[in-house]
């Protein structure tokens, strides 16, 4: 038993470490996908001082990173009658986390770049010069395009697994 505990700790460790690599590329910090890994893969919840001793992180960062986790509807807080501390717990279920991630990124990458490209394709509207009708074009066809994906975002993100993944399968087959 005590080889599988050690087995079991360094997949554990292993997924944590490359769940926050990946977590760069959703557009969140390591430490912040580390302790979602961490939680996620936890049998029960986790007190801020678990995941301080866990991942190795100091108070502030671990304190800071929760509070990030739950805005976003990735973990939640868990009060346990008669203790004073706070526990938390991660969501589990994999189509709940994709639409929570791709709802956000939404939010902090979609939304502000069709604002950038809506203010830059109505301020080039009315050029006139062969570089400003260019400008105006390759503009407009990217705010179509993000507009497209964004709406394809809100979409995906409000339908049930289930459905998604017919959906998925006739578009790839």
């Amino acid at each position: 038993m005590n080889a599988e505990r050690e087995q079991l700790k360094q997949a554990r460790g292993e997924f944590v470490a490359q769940w926050g690599a990946l977590g760069t590329q959703w557009g969140i910090n390591r430490t912040m996908a580390q302790i979602h890994a961490l939680l996620m893969t936890s049998p029960g919840p986790m007190t801020t001082d678990e995941v301080m001793e866990e991942l190795e992180i100091s108070r502030g960062n671990a304190h800071t990173n929760l509070k990030e986790l739950v805005s976003w509807g990735l973990v939640r807080m868990v009060v346990r009658k008669g203790e004073r501390r706070d526990y938390f717990e991660a969501e589990k279920e994999v189509w709940t986390i994709f639409t929570i991630v791709a709802r956000e990124r939404k939010r902090r990458e979609l939304d502000p770049a069709l604002l950038v490209l809506s203010h830059c394709a109505d301020a080039s509207e009315e050029m006139t010069s062969v570089e400003g009708k260019a400008f105006h074009d390759q503009v407009r066809q990217l705010q179509d395009f993000v507009a497209f994906a964004s709406k394809m975002s809100d979409r995906i993100a409000t339908m049930k697994h289930g459905l998604a993944v017919q959906l998925a399968t006739k578009l790839l087959g």
